[in-house]
């Protein structure tokens, strides 16, 4: 074997990665260092993101736009893989569980709320000045805004091969636009509470949007002078629940053609596209059977550590999200400037609003720490969320960000039918128009839901 530098395939993964380290040495370098990127709360692998975009666009890098779109993929599967099978912590009551369902509602009657937006202004491009326009791209806001780049690429690949030209860059560009508005919007945002003197900053060193308060070593868990190290076992779970994924989903994609080729050319790009959601699936079926294992002594050893998993989870979607950005292709944005303008813009404002009634509705005791979480996930990603809300409550006093990880948990249940209305909202006008009124009654019904048993307000204990 050659293992000289003419050995592309050999050394092309470590080029690449080398790159994509540096951009987030450099983000990190001027983030510390640059007082208006710190306060403007932009996470440090979107700013590096940007800065790949920036040097590929003006050519100063040639970046392998395939491996990224790769990294971008195996990013999110690998990122909720890891998240699933951390140890879930109990809840201490009823209504404890209550607010976590009710959070998941939260989130995905976002989803609908964004995409009922996306709809309206694509039709109303669509019906007017821009025939042509994919009818069904009006999906990709929640996908972007919502889920994060790594759902906007999946969905955006799917479209673009069903007809939408540029799709994959129009998700991931109305993504990269959900940051900016989580950090710009959530931050003016903020700056208005303090001036109202309706909080007070706290300034305090940077730490990661990931980082959590689990201890580093639970009881039960295999010991740190174990044979195998500790992270090398959490590896080796989320990388066999990874293998089992694909599988799985070969198995099933297989199956259906046996049965039917066109079953399996209509569903076949879903499940491979939200390939994510059955690694989480499996990873929640790994842990309860470890978990079984334990409680009749099969199994003496917890092997899960929730801080590493957790850590595997955070460089996942850091890479993911680099990745993302970095390999948006500018040109074929060209003539859908006024939808994602469009978009961009009534997403970031329609949903604070959104938010501001709900939020203060579900989460009454700590309204402006559970809006500004929120706000920040549901334009952003989860640490975009956690970044803003430790902004007013550092230490996590609050159970706003953990209603960010319970509420994502019950989301995935919630969001279940999303599947269904991305395939849908493509296949023609009729399809689009049926799916848009499931949308809407579904938006209303988890409006219903959540409204319908009010929180009453009492002080924090």
């Amino acid at each position: 074997m050659d293992f000289s530098a003419s050995n592309h395939s050999l050394w092309n993964i470590v080029i690449q990665f080398g790159i994509i380290a540096a951009a987030i040495l450099v983000a990190t370098l001027l983030r510390r260092k640059t007082p208006f990127i710190r306060k403007s709360l932009l996470p440090t692998a979107v700013l590096a993101g940007f800065i790949l975009l920036l040097l590929r666009s003006t050519h100063v890098l040639n970046l392998d736009t395939d491996f990224l779109k790769m990294m971008t993929y195996h990013g999110i599967a690998i990122g909720f893989i890891a998240l699933s099978l951390r140890i879930p912590v109990s809840q201490d009551n009823e209504k404890g569980k209550l607010v976590a369902v009710k959070s998941g509602a939260l989130i995905v009657s976002s989803y609908l709320m964004q995409a009922l937006i996306g709809f309206a202004i694509v039709l109303a491009l669509a019906y007017t000045f821009m025939p042509g326009l994919f009818k069904a791209a009006g999906i990709l806001l929640p996908m972007g805004y919502g889920q994060g780049p790594g759902q906007a690429n999946n969905v955006g690949a799917t479209y673009e091969a069903m007809g939408f030209a540029g799709g994959r860059s129009f998700g991931l560009a109305l993504a990269a636009a959900g940051y900016l508005c989580a950090c710009i919007i959530g931050v003016i945002y903020l700056n208005i509470l303090a001036r109202k003197n309706k909080l007070r900053k706290i300034e305090h060193g940077d730490i990661s949007g990931s980082v959590n308060v689990d201890a580093f070593e639970d009881q039960g868990e295999i010991p740190v002078a174990e044979s195998i190290d500790r992270f090398s076992m959490q590896v080796a779970l989320v990388v066999i629940v990874y293998l089992a994924t694909y599988l799985v989903t070969w198995g099933i994609t297989s199956g259906l053609a046996a049965i039917s080729q066109s079953l399996s050319d209509s569903l076949s790009s879903i499940l491979w596209g939200f390939n994510f959601i059955v690694g989480s699936a499996l990873a929640m079926l790994l842990r309860y059977i470890l978990k079984k294992l334990r409680k009749f002594k099969v199994m003496t050893r917890q092997y899960q550590n929730n801080y590493l998993l957790s850590r595997i989870s955070g460089v996942a979607f850091d890479m993911m999200i680099v990745a993302g950005i970095a390999s948006i292709d500018i040109a074929d944005l060209s003539g859908l400037w006024a939808p994602f303008l469009l978009m961009a813009a009534a997403g970031g404002l329609i949903t604070l609003v959104y938010l501001r009634w709900l939020c203060k509705k579900l989460y009454p005791n700590y309204y402006h720490e559970a809006l500004v979480s929120m706000y920040g996930m549901m334009t952003g990603t989860i640490s975009s969320g956690i970044l803003l809300v430790r902004e007013i409550d550092p230490r996590f006093e609050t159970p706003a960000a953990n209603n960010l990880v319970t509420g994502s948990g019950t989301g995935i249940i919630f969001g279940i039918p999303m599947l269904i209305f991305i395939k849908t909202a493509a296949q023609n006008d009729t399809m689009l128009y049926v799916t848009i009124g499931i949308v809407a009654v579904y938006w209303l019904a988890l409006v219903l839901f959540i409204t319908k048993f009010r929180t009453k307000k009492r002080d924090l204990k």
